[in-house]
């Protein structure tokens, strides 16, 4: 395991799960100035660099941005897809910066942008299930797009199938080009194989990163560590099944706490 990674008013505990060729590298337990969810990061081989990133403001290369997940040493902040309440937004940004993360992935909006890149140098990701909406914080610096984060819309009865996932990767590379990069979520809605072929088709059509994710629809039968491992246990086998069965770094979201 690495060692605990210090931060302002944070506790981050290290662990290491094995999955067969697979090194799951979780980085948990982050408790600071307001709630943020921790993406969980872990990858199998390296994946090949497209070019330079393009943007109006400092944004940083891909190299820089998708180095952490190929060293197997990411950690991103989540702030919420649907955060768009500036003061928590920069809260969640000031702990990332503090607590070490690789990243902060905050929702799709210019204003957010600026916002985070002003606070520290840690690379800003937005997410969005429009891809039109990426044009404008791409301008404004975003360093990587991720489409994901769905657990928003669940709620609301909204769920995503296969082929929009699909869709909307393949349009995102039509807006954007091969130069910024780009993280997808497969659905935990899908069969365990069909994510694994949704991952497989994803890579294909210009995917840098695959996200996992799980905590929705486990109800853990006890609490305590029994009730954490539960949890966790649908992201950590999506991650697994995915990671041996594609090519760029696979990172592991929802449900896993300490």
């Amino acid at each position: 395991p690495r060692p605990p990674v210090a931060g302002l008013n944070s506790s981050i505990h290290t662990t290491m799960f094995d999955l067969k060729s697979t090194a799951v590298l979780a980085l948990v337990c982050l408790s600071a100035t307001s709630a943020f969810t921790p993406a969980v990061v872990s990858t199998t081989r390296r994946v090949g660099l497209r070019g330079a990133l393009c943007s109006e403001s400092s944004a940083q290369s891909r190299d820089q941005i998708l180095r952490p997940f190929e060293d197997r040493r990411a950690l991103k902040i989540i702030s919420g897809l649907k955060n768009f309440d500036q003061d928590l937004v920069k809260s969640v940004v000031q702990a990332a910066n503090a607590g070490g993360a690789t990243l902060v992935d905050i929702a799709c909006d210019s204003e957010l942008v600026k916002i985070a890149k002003d606070v520290g140098p840690v690379p800003v990701c937005v997410s969005a299930v429009d891809p039109d909406l990426f044009l404008g914080a791409v301008k404004a610096g975003a360093d990587m797009v991720e489409i994901g984060n769905y657990d928003g819309f669940y709620a609301e009865g909204r769920v995503f199938s296969a082929d929009e996932v699909l869709y909307l990767t393949m349009r995102t590379r039509a807006l954007l080009g091969n130069s910024i990069p780009l993280s997808v979520t497969v659905p935990h809605t899908l069969p365990l194989d069909e994510q694994v072929e949704l991952a497989m088709r994803l890579e294909e059509a210009g995917a840098d990163i695959i996200q996992t994710e799980g905590a929705m629809p486990m109800r853990p039968s006890k609490a305590g560590i029994q009730g954490l491992i539960e949890k966790a246990a649908p992201t950590l086998a999506a991650t697994a099944a995915i990671a041996n069965a594609v090519q760029i770094p696979t990172m592991a979201a929802s449900g896993i706490s300490s």
